[in-house]
């Protein structure tokens, strides 16, 4: 015992914390408790104690300290829902989505074949993330194996909790992208077996979306996840008008964008579907019956022109919802960022999101979206992925968040129009990590 005393760190973090009892969508503020002078211990990479600074201080005398001053100490951003692939494509001008991967998307996908490239845009993209206080993220990777392993051993290097797995298409793709129902099982297996659960590594069953799989693909894919039912599976669900009517096209039996999923064993509490902005009443109902979640890209909702997401009907009704930046299609690396879309794409909607429910979204939603606990929160026995942020990062930031009454008007400052600049420090397990 004394040994394993001896072998384990501890370090006090000091700044001002925000955490969560609760789902601000339910109840409010009042489900988010901010502490002004507060203290978190990490303990070999996951959080031992959380409270008052004086408090712990007092708990935990052998601890050494670090302390952020009035930095605001939240969990490290989960990012559930993109496309790491398509980073070096990011904010590609002028098409909507179908035109939009026809142009860009599949000829920088199709340059995964070669490992080396999906190396280094792999280290590339996860570094934007550390660097913008993402620590975790959920994100299709190509058809090539490849681009799966680039993306988990990255991740690895870093420590981070990543989800991920091979795009799967059969049709409507080029001959560069496509494989096919046996091969994209029989792949997919194998990337299963050799990185799920594997240190901090989740493998995703992933079609790309209904339109570029045959029905045999999604069957396949279906029976997979059927296999192993401890793994998410991800997909594209409603995102553009002119998509539900290719699939009404493509799947002329099926009642309804989901049925093309359903049919085939691709839907169940472990589903992620991306975007689901135009769903028919149907749909609604079975996502909520099931448990699946919903994920909102604000920023590719807006800069493809997709619509916009109905968050506050949907929350109403019971669904699970993440928050994600769906880069390339989403136009930032950013959560921050991507909570200011949110926010805007709701006050178009007619109703504006409080700052407890963007952070709660971009941090607890996301990370219950994937079904986790163990991040996302500022809890014992959480995970310490984690992220410090200046609430007066710039000279704009600064004059406004100078006259706050509360931490909400100080933070939402930064929330509208921070960047990487907010980001004091990234944490990943405890150890810093912004580059």
């Amino acid at each position: 015992m004394r040994g394993k005393e001896i072998a384990m760190t501890s370090k006090l973090h000091l700044g001002q914390l925000i955490r969560f009892r609760a789902n601000p969508f339910h109840e409010g503020d009042e489900a988010a408790e901010h502490v002004t002078s507060g203290a978190i211990l990490v303990v070999d990479g996951k959080i031992g104690d959380i409270g008052g600074a004086d408090a712990l201080r007092k708990r935990h005398p052998e601890a050494k300290v670090e302390d952020h001053g009035n930095g605001l100490i939240l969990p490290g951003f989960v990012d559930a829902h993109a496309h790491y692939p398509q980073t070096a494509m990011i904010a590609s001008w002028g098409k909507r989505l179908i035109d939009w991967l026809n142009t860009y998307t599949f000829p920088e996908e199709s340059r995964f074949s070669d490992p080396s490239y999906a190396q280094k845009i792999a280290g590339r993209y996860l570094d934007l993330l550390l660097a913008h206080g993402t620590t975790t993220v959920c994100t299709y990777c190509t058809i090539h194996p490849a681009s799966v392993d680039a993306i988990f051993e990255a991740a690895a290097v870093r420590g981070m909790r990543v989800f991920a797995g091979k795009t799967c298409m059969d049709r409507n793709a080029p001959d560069t992208l496509r494989d096919n129902a046996q091969s994209a099982y029989d792949d997919s297996k194998a990337l299963l077996d050799r990185w799920h659960g594997r240190g901090r590594a989740s493998y995703v069953i992933t079609p790309r979306f209904s339109p570029t799989s045959t029905p045999e693909q999604l069957a396949a894919l279906g029976t997979l996840w059927a296999e192993h039912p401890d793994c998410l599976m991800q997909t594209h669900l409603s995102e553009q008008t002119e998509e539900i009517a290719w699939v009404k096209g493509l799947y002329p039996e099926a009642r309804d964008y989901l049925d093309t999923y359903e049919e085939h064993g691709l839907l169940g509490a472990g589903g992620l579907y991306g975007h689901a902005i135009h769903l028919e009443p149907r749909e609604r109902d079975r996502l909520r019956e099931v448990g699946a979640a919903l994920v909102h890209c604000p920023t590719s909702n807006t800069f493809i022109g997709s619509g916009l997401f109905d968050m506050d009907g949907l929350m109403a009704d019971g669904h699970r919802i993440g928050l994600a930046t769906d880069t390339g299609g989403g136009s930032s690396f950013s959560m921050l960022r991507t909570m200011a879309a949110a926010y805007e794409v709701a006050q178009l909607r007619g109703r504006a999101l409080h700052p407890a429910e963007l952070l709660w979204l971009a941090t607890e939603g996301s990370a219950r979206a994937l079904r986790q606990d163990s991040i996302g929160r500022l809890e014992p026995g959480a995970e310490a992925d984690f992220v410090v942020l200046d609430l007066a990062s710039t000279p704009a930031i600064a004059q406004r968040s100078a006259v706050a009454e509360t931490v909400w008007e100080a933070l939402f400052p930064t929330i509208m129009m921070g960047d990487d600049r907010a980001i004091r420090e990234t944490y990943v397990m405890g150890k810093p990590s912004k580059p």
